[in-house]
């Protein structure tokens, strides 16, 4: 079974004007999931919904005291993708040994018509069931180590550091 536990981000935002307020919704993980007919065993855990900006050092170890703490070998945390790969190394600091961990985003909020949220939900779900144990990235096809990546923010994606 997969732990998808959730902490807001792109992922789950809500706009409300052209001047891009935004709240963090509910999680769409689930819908997502329906709507791709998803056969996989999951659970959905929200822990936050915070863009990633707002996450703080108190937040990340809260995401690390679950993940060290969930019984399930495989995770994956949708998060926001200013600061995932600041989670990511936190979480490699929480002596995880024993689970193949996934962090996943979006550039365009799951409610949007045109997202990219579905297909890393996919892909992360593909990729957390078939890479060792380890903490990696998710993003658009591509599959990062948590110690060798980075946003480009003017292309707006995720590159291996050079």
């Amino acid at each position: 079974m997969i732990t998808i536990m959730t902490t807001g981000g792109t992922f789950d935002k809500i706009y409300f004007d052209a001047n891009s307020q935004f709240n963090i919704g509910d999680t769409q993980v689930g819908r997502i999931l329906e709507e791709g007919n998803a056969t996989v065993d999951y659970t959905v855990e929200p822990l936050l919904r915070k863009d990633s900006l707002e996450i703080t050092d108190e937040d990340r170890q809260l995401i690390c005291d679950r993940v060290t703490a969930s019984a399930a070998k495989q995770i994956i945390i949708t998060h926001g993708t200013d600061t995932m790969a600041h989670t990511a190394k936190a979480l490699a600091a929480c002596d995880i040994a024993d689970k193949t961990i996934v962090l996943v985003g979006a550039m365009q909020p799951a409610r949007m018509r045109v997202s990219d949220a579905p297909f890393n939900l996919g892909f992360a779900i593909a990729a957390v069931q078939l890479l060792p144990t380890n903490i990696y990235i998710a993003m658009n096809g591509k599959v990062f180590h948590h110690d060798n990546v980075t946003k480009n923010l003017a292309a707006g994606r995720f590159e291996t550091l050079e």
